[in-house]
């Protein structure tokens, strides 16, 4: 061919395209249209240039984009002309190259893949029971990768030297394997054995065939799984599940319960196409679901609740561990309650010893803690995510529209206190780390930093701006502050910028919806601290991602005993009798609650009275703990949201009535919901039953919120609606409040990938920062233009 027929294009893709085959499916098409060239992963994703016939790489050009790997996720595809290469006679796969600027996307954990499992149960194949086989599409990769380029050199498998079988798949790129970096078998790969709690190898020819027996017989076991240690017991045996909750110290929350196939799932819960999808697909999440009566479950897992939180197998060591007669298995994070997930040997023999009757570990290094993704789908048939963890983080997301323009400020946006994840943006993406946990445990707090540093050094970022949360007592706000101050010494300044807790709820629903416009915004969950100093939590808002004005909330009402009222629903309780009745509330509670200890009541009564430890809030979260405890379905929150889960699967299907509320007009207007109050002490003494009171509460919320939307439209005249705030995993009352939205013909703008709770408020104060930058730096170009200055162009925050 003549080279004046030829043309070369440089061709540089980003986004989710390293560690999903993506380089071997553009080298096979190369070879399919006779291109030359090459390919490699870089700093910045995947680099190609090809030389051809121009029709041929016009072919080329359209199915990089349109038949590309089912994992890969193409951002972006730019192309430019090149100059051609005299001689060329191949297309070639090169070595990862270096870059400057480290802007590559990390590739999620992927769940085994069909053929994997296919070729795991083949005797015939090398790779028979092998628990680490893999291939480029499925495997670990953010829990392996110590830096990018995604390349087996710079994950925990580098320790591995591959035997001639897997250097020769791992070079093929015909091959499925062919720079599946995790590449392993039985000859040259990890290895599993199983140990007794003091560490002490257990002798036995086959570790997983002896933990079955061990799981069968009522044991509790440790597992090494891809993100962390899980501890595992028999679901269907009440003993073994108890016993774990003794020596867990996880009283009442519920357990997630792993079945070995959809078909097992099903057993247990009524499952929705949608459910299956997400069960079977290559995230493979926890997924919480209706219950079934007479499932294989003991009430232990998840007594109280009419939900269940299954998973699937989505390791090669889990599929061997259910295989067979498996019943379903308890399958909760390696810890004790509260405290960060164990993801390494020693440390599981030193803290995880005292529960687990033996551990079945392996020798593949995890570089990071992730635990599994909670996901629960909507009535509408919408999925949102519960905890972002494995196969979500750290999928990035795209702000290119959200933002005025793509500032090259690099911000760390360090999270709430409770449920903390963070988050870094940069060059329009932002990548929320997975779930943290709650920063009060010691541990936890360690993990806080730990998460931050490696994401720093993976990402190589250098932190222009530090966004935290304006409650003065979080331990993410002082980790912050220290930031901002030099960190005594070991870290340059860096400037910090404070963002309201629920500004950041909004903000964070507006740019994972990419609306870049002002909203209301619906937010709703326990306490944030406001600008007032009180504490809010059920706010409405007008926001954008830069600022927002607060149109109205609830009513405030005293936390009795303070932090002390997010656990005792009994405080919320008599502060909302208090607020209705008067000093006369002991008896009122009395009367709707007997059997509750007078001498409790009184000494919270008196503390109302004397004003004293009574911060006032318009948190929505204790009206549904206050609730809970009138209708003597919770006396405590032993877990975050165990109230108001238990008021939910309390609900009797098929009552519409709801109480009543008042909206008063007063600067921000206010919620009153004191003749709620009344009507619910009327109804409980008449004897109502709690699933009814449960319903017309959730029903009463529902509308307050949307008559709240409507009287914001009427002020602000804008019909976009974001929901935002923990109170919005709540099913029913999400259900019914979009249902009214619509119905006035709002549109309702709500979270999917990014949970609705506190994991996702780092991305919300993320964003506010970086639209703050952006502005800021607007605003000085429009001072300076305006003015005739001519700079010299500087660093700026921008910048």
């Amino acid at each position: 061919m003549g080279d004046s027929l030829l043309q070369r294009e440089h061709i540089t893709v980003t986004g989710q395209v390293q560690g999903v085959g993506f380089r071997p499916f553009v080298y096979r098409l190369a070879a399919e249209l006779g291109l030359t060239g090459w390919v490699l992963n870089d700093a910045h994703g995947v680099t190609i240039e090809v030389q051809g016939r121009p029709q041929a790489i016009g072919r080329f050009a359209d199915r990089l984009r349109t038949a590309c790997p089912p994992l890969a996720q193409i951002a972006s595809c730019d192309v430019r002309p090149a100059q051609c290469m005299a001689g060329e006679k191949r297309f070639e796969v090169h070595p990862s190259g270096g870059g400057e600027l480290t802007d590559a996307q990390v590739t999620v954990d992927i769940a085994t893949c069909r053929d994997c499992l296919r070729e795991m149960n083949d005797p015939a194949d090398p790779r028979y029971r092998y628990p680490f086989i893999n291939c480029t599409n499925c495997g670990p990769r953010y829990s392996i990768v110590r830096r990018i380029p995604y390349d087996r050199p710079n994950t925990s498998m580098a320790e591995f030297a591959m035997c001639p079988l897997c250097a020769r798949q791992y070079a093929d790129p015909t091959d499925r394997r062919f720079h599946a970096q995790p590449i392993a078998c039985p000859t040259c790969g990890p290895a599993v054995w199983l140990v007794d709690p003091r560490g002490r190898q257990i002798p036995c020819d086959d570790p997983i065939g002896r933990s079955r027996e061990m799981l069968l017989s009522g044991k509790i076991l440790a597992v090494k799984g891809l993100g962390g240690f899980q501890l595992a017991c028999r679901a269907d045996d009440g003993h073994a599940v108890r016993r774990l909750r003794q020596r867990k110290h996880r009283d009442a929350k519920p357990f997630a319960i792993m079945a070995a196939d959809p078909a097992a799932a099903a057993e247990l819960c009524r499952m929705s196409p949608e459910a299956e999808e997400l069960l079977t697909g290559p995230l493979r999440p926890i997924v919480i679901m209706p219950s079934r009566t007479g499932g294989r479950v003991a009430d232990a897992v998840a007594g109280g609740l009419d939900t269940l939180a299954v998973m699937l197998p989505y390791t090669p060591l889990h599929h061997l561990l259910l295989s067979g007669q498996m019943p379903p298995l308890v399958m909760t994070s390696g810890n004790y309650s509260d405290e960060p997930l164990v993801k390494d040997n020693d440390a599981a023999v030193a803290h995880l010893g005292r529960i687990a009757d033996a551990m079945l570990i392996h020798n593949r290094k995890i570089e990071r803690p992730v635990d599994d993704s909670v996901v629960q789908i909507h009535h509408d048939r919408r999925t949102s995510v519960v905890r972002r963890a494995r196969g979500y983080a750290p999928q990035p997301i795209s702000l290119q529209t959200v933002l005025a323009w793509t500032t090259k400020t690099a911000v760390l946006a360090v999270g709430a206190e409770l449920r903390n994840a963070v988050c870094l943006l940069k060059q329009g993406r932002a990548v929320l780390s997975e779930h943290i946990g709650d920063l009060k445990d010691g541990r936890a707090y360690r993990h806080f930093i730990d998460t931050i540093n490696h994401l720093e050094a993976l990402f190589d970022v250098r932190v222009d701006l530090i966004a935290a949360d304006m409650h003065p007592q979080y331990l993410s706000t002082e980790y912050a502050r220290r930031r901002h101050t030099g960190d005594r010494g070991a870290r340059s300044a860096v400037p910090l910028v404070r963002v309201q807790h629920h500004h950041a709820h909004i903000a964070a629903c507006l740019a994972e919806n990419a609306w870049a416009e002002p909203a209301i915004g619906l937010a709703c969950d326990g306490v944030g601290y406001g600008d007032d100093g009180a504490l809010w939590g059920c706010e409405i808002l007008e926001a954008d991602t830069r600022g927002y004005r607060r149109l109205g909330h609830l009513r405030y009402m005293p936390l009795v005993g303070g932090d002390a009222a997010a656990r005792e629903t009994y405080r919320p309780a008599l502060a909302a009798l208090h607020d209705a009745f008067g000093d006369t509330c002991p008896e009122y509670a009395q009367g709707v609650r007997p059997d509750f200890p007078q001498e409790k009541l009184q000494a919270a009564a008196n503390l109302l009275t004397v004003d004293v430890r009574c911060p006032p809030s318009s948190s929505l979260g204790r009206w549904f703990d206050a609730v809970a405890w009138l209708c003597g379905l919770a006396d405590l929150n032993s877990f975050e949201g165990q109230a108001p889960m238990t008021l939910e699967a309390a609900i009797q299907n098929g009552v519409d009535q709801a109480y009543d509320f008042r909206l008063v007009a007063a600067g921000p207007f206010t919620i009153d919901l004191r003749p709620m109050v009344e009507q619910i002490v009327g109804d409980l003494r008449n004897g109502q039953n709690a699933g009814v009171v449960a319903a017309k509460f959730h029903n009463t919320v529902a509308s307050f919120l949307a008559a709240s939307a409507l009287r914001a439209r009427e002020e602000t005249h804008l019909d976009v609606v974001a929901l935002s705030g923990g109170c919005f995993a709540n099913r029913y009352l999400t259900a019914r409040l979009v249902e009214a939205l619509e119905g006035e013909g709002l549109r309702v703008l709500r979270h999917r990938t990014i949970p609705c709770n506190d994991g996702g408020i780092a991305l919300g104060q993320a964003v506010v920062a970086a639209a703050r930058a952006v502005a800021a730096a607007a605003n000085v170009r429009a001072r300076e233009k305006k003015s005739g200055v001519n700079h010299v162009p500087r660093r700026t925050a921008e910048d």
